[in-house]
């Protein structure tokens, strides 16, 4: 895979798993608990191939392969970083909205 494409697929990922945490925040305001971590879990997986990608960059340029900082993998690593903040928050949430309904 060539970098723009890993840097864009970094993108989509990252951006796939912040969309499925902030769906399961929606979930569990209706009271969709069950569907909301679901979507949580859905949140992961996106998450975990968006950081697999960025552990082959980094990996890459640990090996001694420079690798060229560009805007895009700046956008990228941003989009990344953002996603892991809201399924974070979006799990507590999701915690929270649970333990109201008891």
């Amino acid at each position: 895979m060539q970098d723009v494409e890993k840097e864009m697929m970094l993108i989509a990922n990252a951006g796939e798993a912040r969309s499925k945490a902030l769906e399961a925040i929606q979930a569990a305001k209706i009271k969709e608990v069950d569907r909301a971590r679901s979507l949580l879990a859905e949140a992961r997986v996106s998450s975990r191939a968006a950081h697999k990608i960025q552990t082959s960059l980094l990996q890459q340029e640990a090996s001694g392969n420079k690798y060229e900082v560009s805007v895009l993998l700046i956008h990228a690593q941003d989009h990344l970083m953002n996603a892991i903040t809201v399924i974070d928050l979006a799990e507590t949430i999701v915690d929270l909205f649970e333990a109201s309904r008891d």
